[in-house]
C-alpha cells in the first residue's frame, strides 16, 4: 500500500500533500497530553503492523490497522498514521518523503471517514459495536486500497494494472482487520472504555 517514489505525478503529489497538512492540522487539535499515549502506543502498532509484508504475485500485501486508529483516535489517525510513515520511510525507505503526504492521505482518510459513518454504532454498544468495528476496519483498508489505486491511475494509464492488482491482492487483508479491529474495540469496551470515548467519534 506504500507507494514509491517517482511513481506519481506532480498534481497528485501536491494534492496528497495539502490533504495530509489539513488533515494532520485539524488530527493534532484532537490531541491533548491525556491522549498523547494512546496516539503513540497506536501510531507504533500502524508502524510494526505495515512493516511485515506478504508477497501475494507482483505485489505484497500487509496489515495496515487503520480502521482500528479511525475507531480509536479519530481525527488524530491523521498525524498517528503521519508520524508512522514517516519513520518507515526514513528508517527503512518504505515509501519515501515525496510521496508521504500521498501516502498518508491513502491510510489516514478512509479511517476518519469509517469512524464518522459508524460512529453512531461504535458509541451504542453490544453487538451494533462489534458491526460498527468490522465495518471500519474492513471499508477503511478497502479505501486505502481504493485511493492509492485512484493515485497510480491519475498518475499514468501504464499504472491501472498495478492499481487493480494493490486492490484485489488486499481483499483477504479487508477481512482480517475487520475482525481484528472489532475484538480490538470490543476488548477495549471492556477494560479501558475511556480510549473509545476519547476519540469523540466512538465514545
Amino acid at each position: 500500500m506504500h507507494i514509491s517514489e517517482g511513481v506519481l505525478s506532480g498534481p497528485v503529489l501536491a494534492c496528497g500533500w495539502a490533504l495530509a497538512a489539513g488533515g494532520v492540522a485539524l488530527g493534532l487539535r484532537r490531541v491533548d497530553y491525556d491522549r498523547l499515549m494512546t496516539v503513540a502506543i497506536l501510531s507504533a502498532a500502524f508502524f510494526v503492523a505495515s512493516l511485515v509484508h506478504v508477497p501475494i504475485g507482483p505485489v505484497s500485501v500487509h496489515l495496515i490497522l487503520n480502521g482500528l486508529l479511525g475507531a480509536v483516535l479519530g481525527l488524530a489517525a491523521f498525524p498517528a498514521v503521519c508520524i508512522a510513515l514517516l519513520l518507515q520511510a526514513m528508517l527503512f525507505q518504505f515509501g519515501g518523503l515525496v510521496v508521504l503526504g500521498v501516502n498518508t492521505v491513502d491510510m489516514a482518510l478512509p479511517a476518519v471517514v469509517c469512524a464518522l459513518v459508524f460512529g453512531p454504532l461504535l458509541r451504542a454498544g453490544g453487538k451494533a459495536r462489534l458491526v460498527g468495528a468490522f465495518c471500519c476496519g474492513f471499508l477503511a483498508v478497502l479505501g486505502a486500497g481504493l485511493l492509492t489505486a485512484l493515485a497510480l491511475a491519475l498518475s499514468g494509464e501504464a499504472f491501472l494494472t498495478t492499481a487493480k492488482l494493490i486492490l484485489l491482492a488486499h481483499v483477504p487483508i479487508m477481512c482480517a482487520e475487520g475482525v481484528l479491529t472489532a475484538m480490538v474495540v470490543g476488548f477495549l469496551a471492556k477494560v479501558r472504555p475511556e480510549m473509545l470515548a476519547s476519540s469523540g467519534l466512538a465514545g
